[in-house]
């Protein structure tokens, strides 16, 4: 199992995406997602955003 952090979108540049994850900015890799723009939501593990996900998504708990 692995353990993803969602986090906004803030810009893209070069396969690079500079996103938001609770206030904490970092570049990560978008070289695995193609249809992803400024004010998306993704899910970034390891330094790469893996997948889109909704911003209902990014509000969901997961149960311990």
């Amino acid at each position: 199992m692995c353990v993803g952090l969602p986090a906004k979108v803030v810009r893209i540049q070069d396969g690079m995406a500079l996103v938001d994850a609770s206030g904490a900015r970092r570049e990560v890799s978008a070289e695995l997602l193609s249809n992803i723009d400024p004010g998306d939501y993704v899910m970034v593990h390891a330094g790469v955003a893996i997948a889109k996900i909704t911003e209902d998504d990014e509000d969901e708990e997961v149960p311990e």
